[in-house]
């Protein structure tokens, strides 16, 4: 017999059935879900539907449209940004995209924590960002990525600078850092834009092992160098996300976590639909 909560029940499906690629399936759903905020017992109820929520933030990182430029199957997007605005404060999607890596790096029969990691940088151009620099070696005007990937190339942190901050200056920060999230990293590899004085000293002093990887000269032509390639690989997985391609946020806040959300989206698919 067809009631009221039937017929809004049989919406709910059909609106579930028209999905986008980008959309969290319920194993995903069923992994994030404990980590979201849980519904508070006094005051009124939120209409929203969380899931949603992510679907059309999952859509935005993909697609690289506008807040503006929602489709109606997801909520305003008004509503998408408040609370895309609240997890960013309290660090979900940095949270779920560690917890995804430690639980592949374990389906891979190696341990949560890395050992290794090799560190790199990106300049990118960042049209609305806040302050830009001008890296004179890319002839990009904007910011720099500075990332440490694992030897298998998940993301272990990242530094957002402007882009005329050098390699070794950024790497700096992560050297001080990556240690709290990482506890048992130890080695680095870096190309020889790493090999300053500065960065040396603080890789000794934090008690890391820098390993420089050279270019060689003798050999003509491209040629793939050990560890290097990890790295770059990593890169080309963030720019698949239209987001990322270039850097739309005005905030440093924010656009970190559209890289989360981005590669944490990888990490879940990897270790939900292996």
């Amino acid at each position: 017999m067809w009631t009221r909560a039937s017929r809004s029940r049989m919406a709910g499906f059909e609106k579930r059935a028209k999905r986008y690629p980008t959309d969290l399936t319920d194993d995903e759903w069923g992994f994030i879900a404990p980590f979201l905020p849980s519904v508070p017992t006094r005051g009124r109820k939120p209409k929203t539907d969380l899931r949603e929520v992510l679907d059309a933030l999952r859509y935005l990182a993909r697609t690289g449209g506008g807040w503006r430029m929602l489709p109606n199957d997801f909520p305003p997007w008004q509503t998408v940004y408040w609370w895309f605005r609240r997890f960013v404060r309290r660090f979900l999607f940095r949270t779920i995209h560690d917890v995804a890596l430690m639980l592949d790096r374990e389906r891979e029969g190696r341990e949560q924590s890395p050992t290794a990691a090799i560190v790199d940088s990106q300049s990118i151009k960042a049209p609305t960002a806040e302050k830009r620099g001008f890296d004179a070696g890319k002839k990009v005007f904007g910011r720099k990525r500075h990332i440490a990937v694992d030897t298998d190339g998940r993301l272990l942190m990242v530094n957002l600078t402007t882009a005329d901050i050098s390699d070794s200056a950024g790497a700096q920060h992560i050297v001080a850092a990556i240690r709290k999230r990482w506890p048992w990293l130890k080695h680095l590899f870096a190309d020889g834009a790493y090999d300053r004085t500065r960065l040396m000293d603080a890789a000794a002093y934090h008690d890391f092992v820098l390993e420089v990887v050279r270019r060689t000269d003798k050999q003509s032509g491209f040629k793939v160098l050990p560890r290097r390639w990890v790295v770059e690989r990593t890169f080309g997985w963030m720019t698949r996300w239209k987001r990322l391609v270039r850097d739309y946020e005005v905030r440093l806040d924010v656009s970190e976590a559209m890289i989360h959300v981005a590669l944490g989206s990888l990490m879940l698919r990897r270790i939900v639909h292996p």
